[in-house]
């Protein structure tokens, strides 16, 4: 028999193999584009909804949820069982995109104004949080979310940009990242969820940020 004949066979057979494999009923499959998309609006729309109702804005339904993300209730349920599986999932990926936006600032922008960005992208994620506080509490007590995580992840974003900003020689070099954590959440615990001293406060802290002299 030719080799050549053998190796075509077997490859033939072992990609039929495979074939067989993904298409048996109890093989996992791939999520659709569409779910995919349908799960993305949701988490979008929910994290949208929390964030009015933190500013006193009406109260986010999984119903109100479901059709400003253009699906059906069921859709809904379909991706997350219950409220506390939707926050969870909008909680997650807030801070993936917090985390994200610092280097994409720091690629992006002059090193002052990324982290001037940085700080008002931060404050969405606040706000949706405010929202979202009492599942959250359950989801932190219950040990399904950790708070410290939180706060790690969020100085590592913030040290991407003052060492941007340092290296560019636009930012003082004897600040560390965590004190500026710390600044940070003192500025919108203090600000309250209406937020008119926010801004003001978040350009205060950019400019105690910039080198003396």
């Amino acid at each position: 028999m030719d080799d050549r004949n053998t190796h075509t066979g077997g490859a033939s057979a072992l990609a039929a193999d495979s074939t067989s494999r993904a298409s048996a009923p109890g093989a996992p499959r791939a999520p659709r584009a569409d779910a995919l998309r349908n799960r993305e609006k949701l988490i979008e729309a929910a994290r949208h909804a929390y964030a009015v109702a933190s500013e006193g804005g009406p109260e986010a339904t999984l119903e109100g949820i479901a059709k400003a993300a253009g699906v059906g209730i069921g859709t809904l349920y379909r991706h997350f069982p219950d409220r506390e599986a939707l926050v969870e999932a909008v909680y997650a990926a807030e801070l993936d995109a917090i985390v994200a936006a610092a280097a994409g600032l720091a690629a992006s922008e002059p090193p002052e104004r990324a982290l001037r960005a940085w700080f008002g992208r931060y404050g969405e994620f606040v706000a949706a949080k405010r929202g979202m506080a009492d599942t959250l509490r359950s989801a932190f007590d219950a040990g399904r979310l950790a708070p410290s995580t939180t706060r790690t992840r969020v100085t590592e974003a913030v040290g991407v940009l003052l060492a941007a900003g340092t290296e560019a020689g636009v930012l003082r070099t004897d600040v560390r990242p965590d004190d500026v954590t710390a600044l940070l959440l003192g500025v919108f615990l203090s600000a309250g969820p209406r937020g008119e001293q926010t801004p003001r406060l978040l350009d205060l802290l950019v400019d105690a940020l910039l080198p003396r002299g």
